[in-house]
């Protein structure tokens, strides 16, 4: 039977007055801020040896202790959703993936993911170095993000495309509207990734112990009426959230990006940001010629393009 983990902290004085469901999202990464209230609904968390509720706010030299359950590994099932496929054979095979879609099972998501889709269309011919939850899976984008991913059929064809990802090798070129009008043609934006001080669930550009982030832009179209920017971007680096937070670091977020640009609401419905991975090239694991595969923008990106003056 598999046993409880124990968690043990000592409150300080950076943390005195904070409620103790947040303390402990900020302590323990990968743990969402709804799990940890369940596990001290459950009464697993006490403070002082004394069971809490998920708002007590906790002081200086305050001992906490937390025991966290097992995780339980739910079965993830083939599903059969239509897949729009851009390329494929023995060894991966790409995938334009439509916006609100989950690239893996997680928690909340254990169904309608790409992953339960590939699941279905390979069968059992995928590769499973990332374990049971992401069979096949090599990269990811965003939910709200769409447009190209590489899925490996192989535990071969999976390390070979994972080094060609940490070499930077992989050609990855998005498309995406912004807010603003930027002044220059095209610019670099190299500025180091981390996790956000303010909110572990986001990412920033930080000062010291993020890693190195480098992104390219190009304007396509500026909508000066409108003060939107279509541009194109080129990832040199392939960090979470990259592009949004590169261009939000520069006054440019993305254009239906909640995340990056609090309290700024748009007219348009994106459903999140407009992001699109348009081109992936890459070389083929086994033949070694170089594959590169094109996703169609979306409907709801073409139409912007469109309207936009």
């Amino acid at each position: 039977m598999d046993e409880y983990k124990a968690f043990d902290f000592t409150v300080t004085d950076e943390y005195e007055g904070m409620r103790i469901d947040k303390l402990i999202s900020e302590l323990i990464d990968g743990l969402s801020r709804s799990y940890i209230q369940k596990i001290i609904d459950d009464n697993n968390v006490t403070c002082n040896d004394k069971v809490v509720k998920a708002s007590l706010k906790v002081s200086e030299g305050d001992q906490i202790h937390m025991d966290i359950p097992p995780v339980v590994i739910p079965e993830i099932k083939p599903e059969d959703i239509p897949l729009d496929i851009l390329y494929e054979d023995n060894d991966v095979i790409v995938i334009n993936k439509p916006k609100d879609m989950v690239v893996h099972p997680a928690a909340g998501h254990y169904e309608g993911t790409l992953v339960n889709a590939v699941m279905y269309h390979c069968k059992n011919n995928l590769s499973g170095i990332n374990g049971v939850l992401r069979p096949g899976i090599v990269h990811r984008i965003d939910k709200d993000t769409t447009g190209s991913v590489i899925i490996c059929k192989n535990d071969s064809a999976h390390q070979s495309i994972a080094e060609q990802l940490k070499e930077h090798s992989i050609n990855r070129v998005y498309h995406a509207i912004c807010y603003g009008i930027l002044k220059d043609d095209e610019g670099d934006i190299d500025a180091p990734i981390g996790r956000s001080q303010n909110d572990r669930k986001k990412m920033a550009v930080v000062s010291s112990g993020g890693k190195n982030a480098f992104t390219h832009y190009k304007v396509f179209k500026r909508f000066e009426q409108d003060n939107f920017t279509y541009i194109e971007c080129r990832l040199k680096t392939g960090r979470t959230h990259q592009i949004r937070v590169h261009m939000a670091h520069i006054g440019h977020p993305l254009l239906g990006d909640e995340t990056y640009t609090p309290g700024r609401k748009s007219k348009f419905n994106t459903n999140g940001q407009c992001l699109h991975a348009k081109t992936l090239g890459f070389v083929h694991p086994v033949t070694k010629e170089y594959i590169e595969v094109d996703a169609p923008l979306p409907d709801y990106f073409s139409h912007l393009i469109e309207v936009l003056k």
